[in-house]
């Protein structure tokens, strides 16, 4: 069975570092356009397709929008281990939200753990925006997340269960973290 890819991959937008620059229905600031259609941004796809593209050990990248989705699963992973001992969802999207803002790497940083995917930013400028346009995302997903993982009686395990997956035997933290 082949691996999901994103629905993006077609779309012309902006591109940073080979990322795409996806509209989002996000009410966090950012460089991403705003979502106008009611239909499921990259956010969306990125969360319905992990537990199943989580099992793969390797990826074919067909367009810039899967290379977001490669990132969001990876960093859906990241947050997952970040809540796996969270009990309840204010405290687990506190968690997730200080995730998201602290210092993370960029396509083309030496200790970003998916270069070979990535092209490096061409300036400072663009370096700058793609951090941003990364932020953005991740925010937006800590907040989804927290929503689809907690519920009326804590968090779900057919969430949680996810945590020792590793997609394409990547992680976005460095070893042992």
């Amino acid at each position: 069975m082949p691996a999901y890819h994103s629905s993006f991959n077609d779309v012309a937008n902006k591109s940073l570092a080979g990322m795409a620059v996806l509209p989002l229905k996000s009410q966090f600031k950012g460089p991403a356009p705003r979502a106008v259609n009611d239909g499921p941004d990259i956010i969306d796809e990125a969360l319905q397709f992990f537990k199943a593209n989580v099992f793969f050990k390797s990826y074919e990248v067909k367009g810039s929008g899967d290379r977001v989705l490669i990132y969001l699963t990876l960093y859906i992973q990241e947050c997952l281990k970040k809540i796996q001992r969270v009990q309840t969802k204010h405290d687990g999207a506190s968690q997730l939200q200080t995730l998201a803002v602290s210092n993370f790497d960029i396509p083309g940083d030496s200790k970003f753990p998916l270069n070979p995917f990535y092209e490096k930013p061409a300036s400072r400028a663009d370096a700058d925006t793609l951090r941003n346009y990364m932020l953005q995302m991740r925010q937006e997903m800590g907040q989804r997340l927290a929503e689809k993982v907690y519920t009326a009686e804590g968090p779900s395990k057919w969430w949680l269960c996810f945590t020792k997956r590793r997609f394409m035997d990547k992680s976005l933290s460095g070893p042992g973290k």
